[in-house]
C-alpha cells in the first residue's frame, strides 16, 4: 500500500510587511534592523561609485540604502519567490537583477566596470563559498564589505598572534586588508540566528608588499601546516630543501614553530624556500639588450632595455593571443616587477626580440617563459607599425592554441583569466586604461 507523504511545513513569516517562508536550506536570516542595514550599506561607500553588487539581498534590508546612489547596481538573488519580487520593486529604478547562483556568477562582464564594490549579507550556509569565488584572484572586486557569522569573521580579520588566526587568515590575507567593522546581534535578524554576526571590510593588498610565490604551492604548504595545530610544523610539511634548520633559521624561527606562529610573510617566504628562490625579487633588468631598428624595421645597432625604453628608441617586440576551443582569449596581468605597464592587463603573452632572433621564435619563447606553455607552431595574425600607440615597437601579434590550465610564472605574471572576444572588446573600449598600450592596438588590429 502507497501512503502520500504530507508537504514539510514551512512556516510563513510577516518581515518589512511582506510575507516570507525562510528557507533553512539557503540559510536565510533576514535582516531586519534598518539602523544597521543603513550603517552597513554607507560602509562600502557606494555614493557615485562605478558598480556596486550585492548577492543574496533577500527582501531588500540594504538595498533600499543603496538604490540610486552608484552608478550601476547589481542584485544576485537566488530565491526562486524573491527574485521577481526584486525586480519588480527596483527593476524600474534602474537597478539590475539577476537571477542566479552568486557563487557561479560570471564576474567576466564586471571588469569594463572598473571600480566594482561588493556588498551583501551572506547567508552563514554558502557565504564562505560566495566570498572565495567574488575575491580570489583574478577578480574585478575592488573593496568588498561581507556580513557573515561572528566567528568565520573574527578568523577572517585575525592578525599573526591573535586567536583565531589560521589558515583561512593567512589565505585570504595574502591578497586583503581584511577590518573587522562591528559585531551584530541575532535580534537584528528574522528567524533569528543562534550566534552573533559580524560585518568585515577587505581592501586589496599592494602586489608589492610580498615577494613573488608560486600560489598553488603556498596554498598546499598552508593546509598541511593548519593541517594539526598542535604538531611541529617539521613533523606536517614535506622534507625541506637543503634541511629544516637552514629553513628554520631563513626565517628566524625555532625548529620547533608551529603554523600558527608565522605571519603572512613568513608563510610566503617558506614557500619560497620549498621552490628554491633564496635570491630577492630583481624584476627585469635595464641592462638586457636589444636590437634598435630604423622607421623601415631594419637593424641598425643594438641598446639596452633601459637605453631604448628611455630615449624612445624603435625596437621590436610579439604578442601573442593563446586561444582555446570556445574561441575565448588569455589575458594576463603584468606583474608589479614590470618596468613598462606594470599591473596593465595584456596579451596571453609579450616580450621584446632578443639580439638577432626571429619573431616567431620569440612568440613561443615568450609563452614558454610566460604561461608555461610548450608550443611548437604560431600563426601570424598582423603587423603593426612602430608609434606611441605601441610604445615604439614593431610588433608582430601572433595566435597560439591551447585548452587545459594554464601555469603562469610569477615573477613575470601573477595570475590571468579566459575571456571571451566580446567581453574584451567591451571592456576596452570601456576602459582602455587598463591594458598595455601594445595590447589594445593588437586587439584593434585583430579582434573577431
Amino acid at each position: 500500500m502507497q501512503f502520500n507523504r504530507r508537504p514539510k511545513f514551512r512556516p510563513t513569516r510577516t518581515i518589512g510587511g511582506q510575507e516570507v517562508t525562510p528557507r533553512k536550506s539557503m540559510g536565510q536570516n533576514f535582516l531586519v534592523d534598518e539602523e544597521v542595514a543603513r550603517w552597513i550599506a554607507d560602509q562600502i561607500e557606494p555614493d557615485g561609485a562605478a558598480f556596486v553588487v550585492e548577492p543574496g539581498p533577500g527582501l531588500g534590508a540594504m538595498t533600499q540604502y543603496l538604490v540610486d546612489r552608484p552608478q550601476k547596481l547589481l542584485l544576485i538573488e537566488k530565491d526562486n519567490a524573491l527574485a521577481p519580487q526584486l525586480e519588480t520593486k527596483y527593476g524600474h529604478r534602474g537597478v539590475e537583477v539577476q537571477h542566479g547562483d552568486a557563487t557561479q556568477a560570471d564576474m567576466r562582464d564586471w571588469y569594463q566596470h572598473g571600480d566594482v564594490r561588493v556588498i551583501g549579507n551572506l547567508p552563514y550556509s554558502v557565504g564562505g563559498e560566495i566570498m572565495k569565488h567574488m575575491l580570489t584572484p583574478p577578480t574585478p572586486v575592488k573593496s568588498a564589505v561581507f556580513m557573515l557569522q561572528k566567528e568565520v569573521c573574527q578568523r577572517l580579520a585575525a592578525r599573526h598572534g591573535e586567536d583565531g588566526y589560521g589558515a583561512l587568515s593567512v589565505l585570504v590575507q595574502r591578497d586583503w586588508d581584511v577590518e573587522l567593522l562591528r559585531i551584530i546581534p541575532p535580534e537584528a535578524f528574522s528567524p533569528k540566528p543562534k550566534v552573533d554576526s559580524a560585518i568585515v571590510r577587505f581592501t586589496p593588498r599592494p602586489p608589492s608588499t610580498l615577494p613573488v610565490y608560486d600560489r598553488r604551492l603556498f596554498e598546499k604548504l598552508v593546509r598541511m601546516g593548519f593541517s594539526q595545530r598542535r604538531k611541529q610544523m617539521k613533523n606536517l610539511l614535506p622534507p625541506a630543501p637543503e634541511s629544516w634548520e637552514a629553513l628554520a633559521g631563513s626565517l628566524e624561527m625555532p625548529v620547533t614553530m608551529r603554523a600558527e606562529e608565522l605571519s603572512v610573510l613568513q608563510w610566503v617566504n617558506l614557500s619560497r624556500w620549498y621552490e628554491e628562490r633564496k635570491t630577492a625579487d630583481a624584476g627585469q633588468k635595464a641592462s638586457e639588450i636589444f636590437d634598435v631598428v630604423n622607421e623601415r624595421n631594419e637593424v641598425i645597432g643594438q641598446k639596452t632595455r633601459g637605453e631604448v625604453h628611455a630615449q624612445g628608441l624603435l625596437h621590436r617586440a610579439v604578442h601573442v593571443f593563446v586561444i582555446n576551443a570556445r574561441g575565448d582569449v588569455f589575458l594576463q596581468m603584468r606583474s608589479h616587477l614590470k618596468d613598462v605597464s606594470p599591473l596593465k592587463w595584456d596579451s596571453s603573452a609579450a616580450g621584446h626580440l632578443d639580439v638577432g632572433e626571429s619573431y616567431t621564435a620569440c612568440a613561443i619563447r615568450e609563452v614558454r617563459e610566460e604561461v608555461g606553455l610548450e608550443i611548437t607552431t604560431t600563426e601570424l595574425a598582423a603587423q603593426l607599425p612602430a608609434g606611441t600607440h605601441t610604445d615604439h615597437e614593431f610588433v608582430e601579434l601572433h595566435i597560439a592554441r591551447h585548452n587545459g590550465p594554464m601555469r603562469c610564472l610569477p615573477e613575470e605574471v601573477p595570475y590571468g583569466e579566459w575571456f571571451t572576444p566580446a567581453q574584451i572588446t567591451a571592456w576596452v573600449e570601456a576602459r582602455p586604461q587598463d591594458f598595455a598600450k601594445g595590447f589594445v592596438s593588437c586587439w584593434k588590429a585583430w579582434k573577431p
